[in-house]
């Protein structure tokens, strides 16, 4: 018979603050760049949480915490998320490059290369994410490694920003298991 777990069974299968902050995290990393929604950045903060991925880093006019806003959806993952503010974009991608992350950008562009196609030998990586309305400026995207999306069947032609960042680390984080 199945039976929901309780909050208390749960806790016996989950790392605790302390543990989280010093476990080895998968070589994934996010830029989220001019975000506006508080809840769409404490949503990604949230997953990044779950999917443990190694840095969070918000540039441009993305609001950073402590805003409770952000607090709402984050649920506490700001405290165990490794997370930094940047200002500008180009700054923190060359970092992350520095670091050997490969920078893929999640847009919709001429290369039509799903983000089910992620190997291997795209980690470790560092995925961009941009505005809810006007994705990623071209002169970000010359920037890049590479650029991914997410598969389309419908009428509309993309997603929430939060979804978006849910699919695309946790396809990473199957890659990464297999």
């Amino acid at each position: 018979m199945i039976k929901k777990l309780t909050y208390e069974e749960l806790l016996q299968f989950r790392k605790n603050i302390d543990e989280a902050k010093t476990a080895k995290k998968f070589p994934i990393s996010v830029i989220l760049y001019n975000i506006r929604s508080l809840y769409n950045v404490g949503s990604i903060f949230r997953t990044c949480d779950s999917a443990f991925v190694s840095e969070l880093i918000l540039t441009g006019f993305t609001p950073f915490p402590p805003r409770k806003e952000i607090e709402k959806t984050a649920l506490g993952a700001t405290e165990t998320v490794t997370w930094r503010y940047e200002k500008n974009i180009i700054d923190a991608m060359k970092f992350q490059k520095g670091k050997g992350e490969k920078i893929i950008a999640i847009e919709i562009t001429n290369t039509k290369k799903s983000c089910f196609s992620l190997a291997e030998k795209d980690f470790p990586a560092c995925f961009v994410l941009g505005n809810e309305l006007t994705g990623i400026d071209d002169y970000v995207l010359k920037e890049c490694d590479d650029a991914i999306e997410i598969p389309m069947f419908g009428v509309k032609h993309s997603l929430n920003v939060a979804v978006a960042a849910g699919i695309v680390i946790y396809e990473s984080v199957r890659k990464l298991m297999v």
